[in-house]
């Protein structure tokens, strides 16, 4: 398995959206917004391939000099409890702190809590909801 960034409107950057779309967004009834795709031009885009197949993905933005906010974590259905996701997670903290930023946030959906808390992650603050399902900020220092 092959963890890579990827470059904003490639080909694998097409291969995000799809796998995205298809574990985060299609089973709530949603979309992506062309506006909402144009917004992750300056992010970090990261995959897990297998030959030229993306195995899973995940978006790190800034948010100020110091910390970053993992996004759009996706992994593909018939491969989730496989380490993928860890590995991936793993390659996307080294990433951060190799461009110098001490934290990672996001906002984790309430049934993926326990996987990140495996990796460090602590939740702050209460529950709340977001893209129509329950949701908590975790955090970790790198």
């Amino acid at each position: 398995m092959a963890l890579k960034q990827i470059d904003h409107g490639s080909k694998e950057y097409l291969q995000m959206v799809n796998l995205r779309t298809e574990i985060l967004r299609r089973p709530l009834g949603l979309t992506y917004s062309e506006e909402e795709l144009a917004r992750e031009k300056d992010d970090i885009l990261i995959g897990a391939f297998d030959d030229d197949e993306m195995l899973a993905c995940c978006i790190l933005t800034k948010v100020d000099g110091k910390t970053l906010r993992l996004r759009q974590m996706a992994v593909q259905n018939n491969l989730q409890g496989k380490g993928i996701g860890a590995s991936l997670m793993h390659f996307a903290e080294l990433v951060a702190r190799d461009k110098g930023f001490q934290k990672l946030i996001m906002h984790a959906r309430k049934t993926a809590a326990g996987f990140y808390e495996k990796l460090g992650y602590k939740e702050v603050g209460n529950e709340f909801i977001e893209v129509t399902i329950p949701h908590y900020v975790m955090e970790k220092k790198l």
